[in-house]
Order: C-alpha cells, then sequence, then structure tokens
C-alpha cells in the first residue's frame, strides 16, 4: 500500500498550523491557553465518519476493538494510496479517500479534545479514553505490518501515520495537563498515561516532554490528577531501568531521580489512590523493593490489601524473599485490623506460596488462575520451614494463625493428611507443626465437626505417651552432649533446638487428648511424673509438663491435692538429683530449700563442709546452687498457676510455701529474690490472709527494684486488687500512691509507666476500685498522661488509653460523672503543663494537642448520648431524649470555675465548653431548673468578658431556657386541670386552663421571659462586635387583655418566635417537639 506523498511533503508545517488550532481548541475547553480561538471549520463527510465512531465508541467497551477496525480503515483511506479500485469497496473508504492524513488527524484529535472537560465520576470519559488507547495500538501494529513488508530495517523507530498521529495527540494534550479545571487536567494526564502503558516505543524526544509533564502533575493538588500521573511515570521508569544497563552516567541518573522522586510519593503522599497506583505500577527492583513492601503497613486498608493480593503474587517465587521479611509480611498480613487484608494474606499463603514449594507455575498474566497442584506433604514441608517454624511456631509466632487458615482452605490436605507409625518415628519440626495444628484445628473449629477426622488420623493416647517419651529420651541425651562440650557446634545446637520443639508440640497434643482411657492415662501420668524430676528439662517443656499433668489429674479439691504432691515430689526429686552434698534431714518430704539459702549466703558453713574447694569451684558450685532453687521454684511457679484452691486447706502448698517461697524471697540472690517474689504473689492469691501480710514487702519491692522487678511488683499487687478486692486499697492508702508514682514515671520508666496504665485500666474498667476518691485520682493521672508530652513516644501508654478511655466512659453513666468529676482539673493541670513548655520556648502545637481538642475529647466522653443503657442500645431514636444530668452538672461546674479566679486564656477554654453542652428535656427537672438559674445569673452579672465566650453562654441559657418554660407551662397546666380531667381524659394540659388561673400563672413566666430578654439585649450590644457569633434580637410584646382563647394563642405565637429568632442552630430537637405539642394543644381547645 503505497502512501500519499503529497501529505507527507506539508505534514509538518501543517501539524505546527493545527497545533495552535487545536491548543486554542483546548483553551476554550479549560480557559487556560491565552491564545486565539480561530473559527472551527466547517463539518464536513470525514467529520461525521470520525465523530460517529467516537459516538459508538462512548456506549459500551465490547464494540472497541470492531470500531477501532474500522476507525483504521477511514485513516488508511486518508494516508495510503489504494492498491487497486474494486466494486466492493466501502462508501466510507470512498468517502475519506478524499481527505488526507492532515485531515485525519485533525478530526481524530478533535473528537479527543470534546473529552478533556468530561467529569470524573462519567463513564464515558473512561470508555473514550480507552478506545484512544486500543485504536493507537491497533494503528501502530498495523503500520509496523505495513513496514515490515516495505523495510526489514527498524534499527530507529520508524515514521508511520500511527506514529505521526501519536506525536501530533500528544503534542496537543500536554499543555492541557496545566490547565486551571481540574477535570481537564485529569483527563490529560489520563489520556497520556493510558498512552504510555499501550504502546510499546515512542519518540526519544517526546519521551522527555512527558516526563517532564507527568512529574510536574505528581505535586498537583488534586488526588485524582497524581494518581493518573504515577501510571504514566511507572511505566516510563521501569522502561528506563530495563535499559539502564546500556545507557550512559547521565541516562542512570536520570533513571534513578525519577525512581526517587515516586519513591518519596509512594511514602508520604496522602492520597490513598495514589500510594496504591505507584505499588502496583513501579517496577519490582532490588532498590524499590523494600519501599514497595513496605506499603503492608500503609494506613489505608486497600493499600495493605493490595500488597497481598497483587504486589507478592507478581514477585513471583516467595523464596527469593529473606527469611525475615517473609516473616514479617506474613505476621503484618495475618494480624491485621482489616478483615479482608486477613483474608489475602491467608489466600496468599495457601494458595501461592504453597504452590510455590510444591513447583507450580504461577497464574498466566490473562488472569486465569494456574490449575491447583494436588496435596504434597513435602512442599507443605518446605513451606513451614521456608518460615523458620521453630521460631515462628510458638505460642505468639505467626506459624499457628497460617496454619489455621490452611487447614480452614485447603480442605484436599485436610483429606489427604496421613499420621501413621512411620510418619512419628521420623518426626521433625515441621512435621511436628503440621500435626499439632491440625489436631488443634480440628478440635477447635466447626464446632466438633472436624472431631472424627482426628480421631481416625491421630493414634491412641498410649501411642502417643511411648512417641513422647521416645523424643523426651532424644532431648535430654543431646541436652547432656551440649553440657559436656565446652564449645557447641553450631549444627549440634540447632539439633537441641529442633528436638525441644518437637517435644513441645507433643505436649501441646497431650493437652487435647482424651483420657478417658485408663490404660493410657497411667501411661501418660507415669511418663509426666518422671520427665517433671529430670533437672536438665528445659523451662518451656517443664511448664507444659505440669499443664499436662494438672489435666490428667481431676478438677475437684481431691485431684488438686493429689497434682501438688507429685508436683513437689518432683521438686524434692530435682533437689536431691543434682545436688552432690547428702541429704540431711532424712525425715522431711524433700530436702529444704531454706538450708540451700542459708548455706549459700553464710560463708562460715561452705568453708566448713567444702575447705578444699578453690574459688573457681566454689563459685561453680555457688552458682549450680542458685540453678537448683531456680529450677524448683521455676516448677512450683508452673504449679500454683494451676492451682485455685484455698492455701489453707492444702498441707503441700503451705509446706511449699514454708521450705521454698519464703526463703527464696529472703534470698540474697537476685534472680532467686525475684523468682520467690512471684510464687510468693501466686500464693498470695490463694490466701487473702497472706496477700495482706505480704503487701508491704511487694510495695517495697516497687519502690527499691529495679525497672523488671517494678513491673513484676505491679502487676501482683494488680492480681491481688483483683481477686481480693478494694478492701485492701482501702486499709492500705499507700498502695494508691505506688500506682501514682508508676503512672508519673514516664521519663525514667517508659516501660513501668506503661504496665501501670494497664493495671490501673483495668481496675478502673472492672470496678474493683470503687472509692471515688481514689477512682478520682487515678482517673485524673491517667487522663493527664494521656494528653502531656511526656507521653507522646510511649506508644504502650497512648494506645492503652486510646481503647480504654472512651470504652470506660461509654460503658456507665457513673464512669461519665466520674470523667465529669475530674474533666476540669485534668484541664488546669495540661494547661500549666502546656504554659510551661511555652515558657521553654518549645514548639507547643508540635509537642502538645490544643486545649481545646482536649475540652471537646473531655466533652465527647461525657457525653450522655453515647453511654450504653441496658435494653436502649436497639433503639437510636430514644438516644435524642436521654437523661442529660451529667452535662447539666458540668456546666454548673463550669459556672463554679469560671467564677474563680482563674487565668484569661484558661477561662476562654473552659468557657467554650458551654456550647457544647447536651441538654435534654428528659434531665431532671430539679437540677435543670437549678442549672439555669446559675447560668441566668451569669448572665446578669455579666460573668463573662470576650464574645466568643458569651456566645456559648447564651446558647446554653437559650437551650435552658426553652426546657424550663416549657417545664413551667407543663406543670402549671397539669396542677389546674385536675378538675377536667373526669370530662376528658386525654384532653391537653394546657388546653384546661381557666381565665382566672391564667391571670395568675404570667408571675413565673415572666420572669423567664425578662431574663430571655435580658439575654437578648446583651446579644443586641455583642452583635455589631462579633457578627459570625451574634444572634438575632427580639422586641418584646407587650401583654394585651384578652379573651382566654385568644391570649393562649398569642403566648404560643410568642414562643414560637422566641425559639425561631434565638436559636439559629437547633441543637435540641427535643425543645422543638414542646413547641408542637403546645400547637396541638390550641387545636384541641379549638375543638373544644
Amino acid at each position: 500500500m503505497a502512501p500519499r506523498a503529497s501529505s507527507r511533503s506539508t505534514r509538518s508545517s501543517a501539524a505546527a498550523d493545527r497545533g495552535t488550532t487545536r491548543g486554542s481548541t483546548a483553551s476554550r475547553a479549560s480557559s487556560t491557553v491565552n491564545t486565539d480561538i480561530p473559527a472551527e471549520a466547517p463539518d464536513n463527510a470525514l467529520r461525521a465518519q470520525v465523530a460517529a465512531v467516537f459516538r459508538d465508541a462512548q456506549r459500551t467497551t465490547a464494540s472497541h476493538r470492531k470500531l477501532a477496525v474500522t476507525l483504521r480503515k477511514i485513516q488508511e483511506a486518508c494516508c495510503y494510496e489504494p492498491p487497486t479500485t474494486t466494486k466492493k469497496q466501502s462508501a466510507t473508504a470512498t468517502a475519506a479517500a478524499d481527505f488526507d492524513e492532515d485531515d485525519f488527524n485533525a478530526e481524530f484529535v478533535r473528537c479527543v479534545l470534546r473529552v478533556m472537560p468530561i467529569k470524573k465520576s462519567e463513564s464515558v470519559g473512561e470508555k473514550s479514553i480507552r478506545f484512544i488507547g486500543l485504536f493507537l495500538r491497533h494503528a501502530v501494529d498495523k503500520d509496523n505490518e505495513v513496514l515490515g513488508e516495505a523495510d526489514p530495517d527498524t534499527s530507529t523507530m520508524p515514521e508511520t501515520p500511527a506514529t505521526r498521529l501519536t506525536t501530533d495527540l500528544i503534542s496537543t494534550v500536554l499543555p492541557l495537563m496545566q490547565a486551571k479545571d481540574k477535570f481537564v487536567r485529569y483527563r490529560s494526564t489520563q489520556l497520556i498515561s493510558h498512552i504510555i502503558n499501550s504502546l510499546d516505543a515512542i519518540d526519544d524526544e517526546l519521551f522527555q516532554k512527558l516526563r517532564s509533564g507527568l512529574l510536574k502533575r505528581i505535586r498537583d493538588k488534586e488526588a485524582m490528577v497524581r494518581a493518573q500521573a504515577v501510571l504514566g511515570l511507572g511505566r516510563l521508569a521501569g522502561n528506563q531501568a530495563e535499559e539502564e544497563e546500556n545507557s550512559d552516567d547521565s541516562e542512570g541518573d536520570a533513571t534513578s531521580g525519577l525512581l526517587d522522586k515516586l519513591l518519596e510519593v509512594l511514602q508520604n503522599d496522602p492520597s490513598a489512590d495514589v500510594r496504591r497506583s505507584l505499588l502496583v505500577n513501579l517496577p519490582i527492583l532490588p532498590n524499590t523493593l523494600p519501599f514497595l513492601l513496605e506499603r503492608a503497613r500503609d494506613q489505608d486498608a486497600a493499600t495493605r490489601r493490595a500488597v497481598y493480593s497483587r504486589l507478592l503474587p507478581a514477585l513471583g517465587d516467595f523464596r527469593h524473599l529473606s527469611l525475615s521479611m517473609r516473616e514479617k509480611l506474613l505476621r503484618w498480613g495475618l494480624r491485621d485490623r482489616d478483615e479482608n487484608v486477613r483474608k489475602a494474606a491467608g489466600r496468599l499463603f495457601r494458595e501461592r506460596w504453597i504452590e510455590d514449594c510444591a513447583g507450580t507455575p504461577p497464574p498466566a498474566e490473562t488472569g486465569q488462575p494456574a490449575e491447583v497442584s494436588p496435596p504434597n506433604l513435602d512442599a507443605l514441608l518446605e513451606l513451614l520451614e521456608r518460615i523458620d517454624v521453630i521460631n515462628s511456631g510458638g505460642e505468639n509466632g505467626v506459624g499457628l494463625e497460617a496454619m489455621k487458615g490452611f487447614w480452614e482452605g485447603r480442605p484436599d490436605y485436610r483429606e489427604a493428611m496421613v499420621f501413621d507409625d512411620g510418619f512419628f518415628e521420623t518426626l521433625s519440626a515441621e512435621s511436628v507443626f503440621v500435626c499439632r495444628t491440625f489436631n488443634d484445628f480440628c478440635r477447635s473449629e466447626g464446632n466438633g465437626k472436624f472431631e472424627s477426622l482426628v480421631e481416625e488420623k491421630l493414634p491412641e493416647v498410649t501411642k502417643v505417651a511411648f512417641y513422647l517419651e521416645r523424643y523426651i529420651k532424644v532431648l535430654i541425651d543431646a541436652i547432656k552432649r551440649a553440657e559436656e562440650q565446652e564449645e557447641l557446634e553450631e549444627e549440634e545446637e540447632e539439633d537441641t533446638v529442633e528436638q525441644e520443639f518437637i517435644v513441645e508440640q507433643l505436649l501441646h497434643i497431650a493437652l487435647t487428648l482424651d483420657y478417658s482411657d485408663e490404660v493410657g492415662r497411667r501411661k501418660m501420668f507415669s511418663l509426666l511424673r518422671q520427665t517433671l524430676s529430670i533437672p536438665e528439662l528445659p523451662d518451656e517443656v517443664t511448664k507444659l509438663t505440669v499443664n499436662v499433668l494438672r489435666d490428667i489429674c481431676a478438677p475437684d479439691a481431691a485431684g488438686e491435692k493429689e497434682f501438688c504432691s507429685i508436683v513437689l515430689e518432683a521438686v524434692a526429686d530435682v533437689h536431691d538429683t543434682i545436688v552432690d552434698e547428702p541429704v540431711i534431714h532424712d525425715d522431711e518430704s524433700f530436702h529444704s530449700a531454706r538450708s540451700e539459702v542459708s548455706r549459700e549466703s553464710t560463708p562460715m558453713g561452705d568453708s566448713r563442709k567444702s575447705p578444699e574447694l578453690s574459688e573457681e569451684e566454689a563459685a561453680k558450685k555457688a552458682i549450680k546452687e542458685i540453678m537448683i532453687n531456680m529450677k524448683c521454684l521455676h516448677i512450683v511457679q508452673c504449679m500454683l498457676t494451676n492451682v485455685a484452691g484455698d492455701l489453707q486447706q492444702n498441707d503441700h502448698l503451705v509446706a511449699m510455701l514454708n521450705n521454698l517461697v519464703v526463703p527464696a524471697v529472703r534470698s540474697h540472690e537476685a534472680p532467686v529474690r525475684e523468682r520467690g517474689l512471684v510464687c510468693l504473689g501466686l500464693c498470695s492469691l490463694l490466701d487473702r490472709s497472706l496477700a495482706e501480710e505480704n503487701l508491704t514487702l511487694f510495695m517495697h519491692f516497687f519502690s527499691k527494684g529495679h525497672t523488671a522487678l517494678q513491673i513484676t511488683a505491679l502487676q501482683i499487687l494488680t492480681d491481688i486488687l483483683n481477686v481480693h478486692g478494694a478492701q485492701l486499697l482501702s486499709a492500705n492508702p499507700t498502695l494508691l500512691k505506688v500506682y501514682i508514682k508508676a503512672l508519673r514515671s514516664g521519663a525514667r520508666h517508659p516501660e513501668v509507666q506503661a504496665a501501670a496504665t494497664v493495671a490501673v485500666s483495668k481496675l478502673l474498667l472492672g470496678r474493683v476500685i470503687a472509692d471515688q476518691e481514689f477512682s478520682t485520682e487515678l482517673l485524673k493521672t491517667l487522663v493527664v498522661a494521656y494528653f502531656e508530652p511526656a507521653s507522646a513516644d510511649n506508644q504502650s501508654v497512648r494506645q492503652a488509653l486510646n481503647y480504654f478511655l472512651p470504652v470506660f466512659c461509654y460503658s456507665r453513666s457513673e464512669n461519665q460523672d466520674l470523667m465529669r468529676h475530674i474533666a476540669l482539673d485534668a484541664l488546669h493541670t495540661l494547661y500549666n503543663v502546656r504554659e510551661g513548655l511555652e515558657d521553654d520556648d518549645a514548639d507547643v502545637d508540635e509537642e502538645m494537642v490544643s486545649l481545646a481538642t482536649i475540652g471537646a475529647c473531655l466533652i465527647d466522653w461525657t457525653d450522655p448520648r453515647k453511654c450504653y443503657y441496658p435494653g436502649r442500645e436497639s433503639v437510636d431514636a430514644e438516644k435524642k431524649h436521654v437523661n442529660a444530668d451529667v452535662h447539666l452538672d458540668f456546666a454548673s461546674d463550669i459556672l463554679e470555675r469560671l467564677g474563680m479566679n482563674v487565668p484569661k486564656e484558661e477561662k476562654k477554654i473552659i468557657a467554650a465548653l458551654l456550647g457544647k453542652l447536651y441538654v435534654s428535656p428528659s434531665s431532671s427537672e430539679s437540677k435543670t431548673r437549678d442549672v439555669y438559674a446559675q447560668v441566668c445569673e451569669a448572665v446578669e452579672n455579666q460573668l463573662l468578658s470576650d464574645a466568643t465566650s458569651r456566645n456559648s453562654l447564651y446558647k446554653l441559657h437559650v437551650a435552658l431556657g426553652k426546657i424550663v418554660n416549657v417545664l413551667d407551662t407543663a406543670a402549671a397546666a397539669a396542677q389546674l386541670g385536675q378538675p377536667m380531667m373526669k370530662y376528658r381524659r386525654s384532653m391537653s394540659r394546657a388546653s384546661s386552663v381557666g381565665f382566672d388561673e391564667q391571670q395568675q400563672k404570667p408571675q413565673k413566666m415572666e420572669k423567664v421571659s425578662e431574663s430571655r430578654e435580658g439575654s437578648s439585649s446583651v446579644i443586641k450590644e455583642e452583635e455589631d462586635e462579633e457578627e459570625d457569633e451574634a444572634t438575632v434580637v427580639l422586641q418584646k410584646t407587650e401583654a394585651v387583655p384578652t379573651p382566654l382563647k385568644k391570649k393562649k394563642r398569642e403566648d404560643t405565637e410568642e414562643e414560637d418566635e422566641l425559639v425561631d429568632d434565638l436559636l439559629s442552630e437547633d441543637g435540641d430537637g427535643a425543645s422543638q417537639g414542646g413547641v408542637e405539642e403546645e400547637e396541638e394543644d390550641d387545636e384541641e381547645e379549638d375543638t373544644l
């Protein structure tokens, strides 16, 4: 097909002329380019054909490919000479043959410009831009086919009608990216980005223009424009990165600069859409991958989900990631606060990562999912190995959560698992973890639906006991070998850790077994009893062993005594096995730890018994004795966590307390003393008298101990108060000082402050501390700690209080009243803190939130509409008429504080709270009247001087005045309407007022009107001073003696006028209801 030479010869000049013309057209659309607007060319046949194609493309995307072929035929008819004239030549091609390439380009660009002003919400714009990109791609492909026949040399980018059209179009649209109209900028940027992503190659000069124009748009004030700009820049950065190896240094620097800018946008752009667009469009390179994976911690849930649903599957084999990164991604995703993110992370683990280990190729780019491979145990074991199941499979590790989702989402693996003798004889860390998680899932999920499955696949209790015995022996042998060798090889150390993990998982399985089989129960019981006497047993295995023993023993008091005796016998065996010296007191049930502690603290005893020991041997012996006591105390600690009976009723516990725990607390060795303290705290939970006796001891440990010991003492004290009640706090007032000191220790010991915050939150939320004085002091300290800048870096404190304070206030009305009681004192304390920051020349706004924000939080926490009331949670309408006594008391406190000697700035902050209080007609009448009297007195005495504070006061005054007015009217009507109740029971209270009684009523009503008139006159004086806050002034209506019905109607009209004029902002729907009720009364009176 031969091109038309005439159109090519004049293309440059014509294109230049049309560039100005189309720039002017764009200017007419966007009102930005300051050029003359020439008259549009008259209609012609080509315009009708091109416009018809664009019109059809706006309707549906299903016909885009067909329309692109049609438009290409029109372009070919304009740009190429037809080879021959045939009878079957279409009328479209015949009509288009009268026009050249410049005419087609002009009409095409003209139609494209019509898309630019279309709003984002209209789908026709998206469809049109998709069609433009599809047509340009189709035209380039067709021109390349024609060029391939004529000129096979394609070392340089060829010039074809499609490339010239693309250049012409981009040159016209690029200036529109700087238009004032945001939709023009959006559509032009969207079109440029879509063209970049649709084409394979672009001219170098045009490439630089596109790059420069799009880089400017990533700083656009509209997020939708920035999101489209990063779409195009992501493709440009990807292409540059691929060519970086073949480029010189300057081009490499340009690529690096572009990527740096995009990464900066990815990290700091405030719009989630922009960050998400970059996440899925940036090239995955070694220098960009950390920034992309970092989005798994993005604030936006959809962006975090995109990491797991789009980025990581597109990344390929997950084994290319580092071990730490795999574990982090899995932990972040499975523990995300958004359910959709958790689902996406679980799906990635069980569907994509398992297939990578199984060798299944990734899904095709067409979007069709790859065929799922059959269940493969080796692939599952490799997957667990890749996430380091030994470290991630612990109680707080992410392995348990990952495998729980795996068993839930892969029923094929559930059915295919076989746990036979061969499986248990060759256990590894991964295989035993598979068995443990399978057992946990089947027993805890599905409401027992999978119980039969686990009973079918797992062996009976006796077999599990034999396997457990075997692997415990292997573990103990490995530990003894490690102790004999001075320098342990890394391989042997890893083997010891793996054997310990295997035993732990088997013990977790044993915790869930059914011990109704007596043979299996006896075998497991004797095995664990012997195992607990092994001194080399690791701590975690010891803890699990004690837990299984308690599970095997009966749950009643007799079973608890049996359990304690068995464990204490094991303690005695451990002590007698490790100590080299012979047992002195044969008559005791076990060797007393008191003698050991006293011996290690008495140098004379040691020198008398072993004078031949050198210093090194003596040091080793002392360390060994410390380890003896530490091991025994750890077993006792594990036992006490499984005991709930009375300490005095259990002789074994009393003996243990006197012979082991008390001497340990008195020990001079810090590790022994601290572990003994924990055991003594656990014993105190079982006996109130013991707790009372040792309360001073625990407080002493808090005062004199280091940070870890202070936290332990705080936890013990909190547990004692939770178990035995707050009476201990009343009997020991110094205990309150311990908590206050801990809450205020954030600067020196932030960990102690965090522990104290959690402890006090539990005590207050559980209503353990009911004393008003103690609760007030603790709550005030918590509120101050939440807002003060000293806790800004202590995220544990902020996070705990961020949850506790709203939950505490909204859970009970008494808690809201307590918050109201301390609100102003806490605000005053924070005001002093802020003043101190200003004196230190610190950036106050950056260090601390404003006092207005703090006041808004206090108002919100005491809002009675947000408080939970039993039976009201499902009735939203009632929340508009709740009892607001707490805010009335708050208003009374504020007015009282304003009457005191308060700094001017603090007074402004406090007075502003008056306008935010919620008043309701459902509040108690006496309290409403009392507060209204206080407000009236404040208005009359001109308590507040600045306009903003006065307007807050007037707003409360008017709101309360409406309610009091309605209350007065209703009270008078109810009192005077008693004789008429026998004639009409449902008669309105206001309609039964007689003429004589009506003359007696205005005495009380006039007071209300006069006080309102006073406030209106004050508002009138302030209207000129502060126009935005002013209220419309009322003119008092003179009372004219009239008959009953006429006077009643005038009173009602006057009240309506008062409400309408004084309240420009209706904050109380209930008050309007009162006025409407009076209007209904008038209607009933007319009927009578």
